[in-house]
């Protein structure tokens, strides 16, 4: 599963990062997602309530159920071991992190999953990779930009990295181009404004966007 999932990022870029969004308009989100090209969907945990969490795990639950071999579906700001396990039981193929965290990746890898931790620094990045990460999330990309993925690129292009923070249809090229593997979206495409106001077919147009700006990379 692993395999397939990985490519499935690599070949469609990008990661749509779904945060603050409830259940109940998961999946009208997820669809207009998918009707605008994107399959790999990361619901990220709310670690301000216990309540919020569970939210998060009824989410995947409800994307794997609905869209199945459609959508590859993970869980984001993963900060714990029985978070891990408790988003795989929901369905996740894949565990993201903000951080790196050598007990998070180990378990997300004896589950047989796809570890995505964070870092920025190369010293980060290498150890994340060290640990057994998949693909490493260097995050805030665009506080730096896609010259400095460019530049770490340089010694540690055996790292497969992603650009989160500040991506945008009309940035997100330049990631790739600098030597990301995909780059993670979140509220330039996922807007709580027009999914609280039900306005799906413009998360579609946008979802559009990304997709043409990477077409060629």
């Amino acid at each position: 599963m692993s395999c397939s999932v990985l490519e499935r990022i690599y070949k469609g870029k990008v990661i749509a990062i779904v945060r603050g969004i409830s259940s109940d308009k998961i999946v009208d989100l997820v669809g207009a997602m998918v009707k605008g090209g994107i399959s790999c969907v990361e619901v990220t945990f709310d670690q301000s309530s216990e309540e919020a969490k569970k939210d998060t795990l009824v989410s995947i639950a409800k994307i794997k159920e609905v869209f199945g071999d459609k959508v590859s579906v993970g869980a984001g700001t993963v900060m714990t071991v029985e978070q891990v396990k408790l988003a795989v039981e929901a369905g996740a193929e894949y565990i993201i992190s903000p951080n790196t965290d050598p007990e998070v990746i180990k378990e997300t890898k004896c589950l047989g999953k796809v570890s995505i931790p964070g870092a920025l620094s190369p010293t980060e990045i290498a150890y994340a990779y060290a640990c057994g990460a998949d693909i490493v999330k260097v995050f805030p990309a665009s506080n730096l930009g896609s010259a400095y993925i460019k530049a770490i690129k340089a010694p540690l292009k055996h790292i497969p990295v992603t650009a989160v923070g500040g991506v945008n249809p009309q940035n997100c090229a330049e990631f790739i181009k600098a030597g990301c593997v995909g780059v993670g979206c979140g509220g330039n495409l996922v807007s709580a404004k027009l999914v609280n106001e039900g306005r799906f077919d413009e998360i579609t147009a946008v979802a559009k966007e990304y997709m043409t700006a990477l077409a060629d990379c």
